[in-house]
C-alpha cells in the first residue's frame, strides 16, 4: 500500500510538471548604446508585441498605454517611445514564438 502512495506522489509530480502552457521567450538585448530608459523601454515593447502576437492581434502601438503616456520624466519621453518602438518591431519581425512541448 505504502508502495502504491509512493509510486501516486511520483506519477502526480511528472504530471504537474508537464502542465506548464507558458512560453519562453528570447529576444535580443536592446543595443548597449541606447540610454537605460530606452533599453527598459525595448524589453517593454517587446512583451506588448509578444502579448500582442499570442493575443492574434495586429502590430498597433498606440494601443498601449506606455507607448501613449510613458511614466518616465518628460526630457526621456522621446528616448522612452524610440527604445519601446524598436522592441515591439523586432518582436513582431521575429515571428511567434515556438511552442513548448507539452508531457513527456
Amino acid at each position: 500500500m505504502r508502495s502504491f502512495f509512493a509510486l501516486l506522489v511520483l506519477l502526480s509530480s511528472f504530471a504537474l510538471a508537464g502542465c506548464s502552457h507558458r512560453q519562453a521567450v528570447a529576444y535580443a538585448p536592446p543595443p548597449p548604446e541606447y540610454p537605460a530608459i530606452a533599453q527598459r523601454a525595448y524589453q517593454d515593447g517587446f512583451r506588448a508585441a509578444r502579448q500582442d502576437i499570442n493575443d492574434g492581434k495586429a502590430p498597433d502601438l498606440a494601443r498601449h498605454p506606455r507607448f501613449r503616456n510613458p511614466r518616465v520624466a518628460p526630457p526621456a519621453v522621446e528616448d522612452y517611445r524610440h527604445g519601446f518602438r524598436e522592441g515591439y518591431e523586432q518582436a513582431f519581425r521575429s515571428g511567434p514564438a515556438a511552442p513548448q512541448p507539452v508531457g513527456f
